[in-house]
This record gives C-alpha cells, structure tokens and sequence, in this order.
C-alpha cells in the first residue's frame, strides 16, 4: 500500500508535468499562428468588404491623397465614393487587427499563468530551470503589453479611422511631396487651405468648409476612444497591482520565489498603469480642444 501510494506521487507530478508542457506548446503554436496572421490577415480581409483592396500602404496612401482632394475640393461634409471606400477599408483592417491583438492577449496571458506556475514549483529543479522560466515569464509579460497596445491603437484606429487614415497625408509646411495619384500642387494647395482654414479662429471670417468640420471631429473622437480606452485599461492595471501587493503581504517571507514574483508583477503593473493614465491625460486634453492639435499636425507638429 505505502509502495503504491510512493508510486502514486512519484507519477502526478510528471503527469502535471507532462500535462503543462502540453499547454504551453499549444499556446506557443497559437500564439505564432496569431502573430503572423496579424501581419497577413487584415488587409485580404478587409478588402473583401465594399471598395477595392490595397497591397501595399503605398497604395492606399496614394489613393488616400487623392481622395482626400476631391473631398476637400467637393465642400461637402459627406464622403465622396472614393474617399468612403477608403474608409470603410480602414474600418475594417482595424477591427481585424485589434481582434487578432485581443486573441493574442489572451493567449500570452495563459501563457504567463502557466509559465508562473511553473516557476513557483521549480525549487528543487536547478537555478538553470528557474532562470529559463523566469525568462520566459518576462518575455511573455513583454508580448502581452505589446498586444495590449495594439488592441488599444487598432481599437482607436477602429472607432475613428478617418483621422486614423490622415497621417498617411504628407503634412507640413513643404506640402505634397511623394504624392502621385493627386499632382503635387493640387495636394499642396488643399493642404494649405486646410492649414489656413484651422488657423482661422472659429466663427471668425466666413464658414468653414463641412469638410474641416468633418475633420475636426473625428480627430476629437479620435482621441476621445485613446483617452476612454487608457483609462479603463488604467483601471484594470491598478485593480491587479493593487490585487499583487495584497498577496504579497500575505505570503511567507521564507517564501522568496512567490514573493519576487508577485512583488515584480505589482510594481510592473503600477508603473504601466503610470503611463497609461498619461496618454489618458494627454489624449482627454487634445480632445478637449482637437482644433490647435489638428493644425499642429497639419503643420508638421504632431
């Protein structure tokens, strides 16, 4: 009986083993195969809505630029055909990218769980083991902020992604170069107008064109989703630093290996939701007055 039950323990352990291996190499292959459709998969997608598909970012800023003169030109407020496709595309590459970068974030964050398991259970299995997982800890908790932004930005990207396709325009004081589908100085001119018409203080002179009204306020509702999407990211980084410190303080102090992992966990998490609240800030107040912040950008400044 005692020889059997000494078996018994001797096997769970190598069948959690085994059974921990097999899930982290599962969400390893997954979490590649995200990646790289990331890279691959958006622009097929969206192309496969209204409009026409772009194989390189060349392309559809050329496009862009000269859609964006026939808009500016019409006066209206309403997308040309062109200039709506446009959109539309942009629309939903980044939908489709901010669901890949959601998928991915919550593949790294299984990852980071069973890699921190794994860490705290290998005292008795070397400083070699101990480091190698360690590593991987921190290169999994790298990858999920980096999924983490990218979910922030495409959803940005998502909500308002007229002003998302603007800095594809070649801004600044020197105008239009590199433009091809629209000729330089027809770029040039209704980026100049576009300069001079924000430098007008509203209600001053004559009204302005629907178009800048347009673009006024999707670059407001552009960083009205930043600031809206930092801070509730915000507070869910401090709920789980707040969270990490609490159990912290309640593990053994002869516990070391648990304690540095939690300890370092909360201070990531307090210093990551610091610059969070920042963009929150810096967004929330750009969106307040989007009007100077947008002829910044026009102007080169942004």
């Amino acid at each position: 009986m005692t020889a059997a039950s000494h078996r018994t323990g001797r096997a769970a352990p190598s069948r959690s083993a085994t059974l921990h291996g097999r899930a982290l190499a599962a969400l390893g292959t997954a979490a590649a195969a995200l990646v790289a459709a990331f890279v691959v998969v958006p622009g097929p997608l969206a192309a496969s809505g209204p409009g026409e598909g772009f194989g390189r970012e060349g392309e559809l800023a050329e496009a862009l630029r000269t859609a964006f003169v026939a808009y500016w030109s019409s006066g209206e407020r309403a997308f040309p055909p062109d200039l709506d496709g446009l959109v539309g595309y942009w629309f939903r590459y980044h939908v489709t990218k901010a669901v890949i970068a959601a998928l991915l974030l919550i593949v790294l964050v299984g990852i980071g769980a069973l890699v921190r398991k794994a860490f705290l259970r290998a005292d008795g299995l070397g400083a070699g083991k101990g480091l190698a997982l360690a590593s991987a800890g921190v290169l999994a908790t790298l990858l999920a902020l980096l999924s983490l932004a990218a979910v922030m930005a495409n959803v940005q990207g998502a909500v308002a992604p007229f002003a998302s396709l603007l800095p594809m325009l070649p801004t600044g004081a020197t105008g239009a170069t590199g433009a091809t589908g629209a000729t330089d100085g027809e770029l040039g001119a209704a980026l100049a107008q576009v300069r001079e018409r924000l430098a007008v203080a509203p209600g001053a002179g004559d009204h302005a064109p629907g178009a800048l009204d347009v673009m006024i306020g999707d670059f407001a509702l552009y960083h009205e989703a930043m600031a809206v999407i930092a801070a509730t990211v915000a507070v869910v980084l401090v709920v789980m630093s707040v969270l990490s410190w609490k159990r912290f303080r309640g593990t053994e102090p002869a516990e070391r290996r648990a304690r540095r992992t939690l300890g370092s966990f909360g201070a990531l998490a307090a210093l990551s939701a610091l610059f969070v609240i920042v963009v929150a800030v810096a967004n929330t107040t750009t969106a307040a007055a989007p009007r100077p912040a947008l002829l910044a950008f026009f102007e080169g400044g942004w």
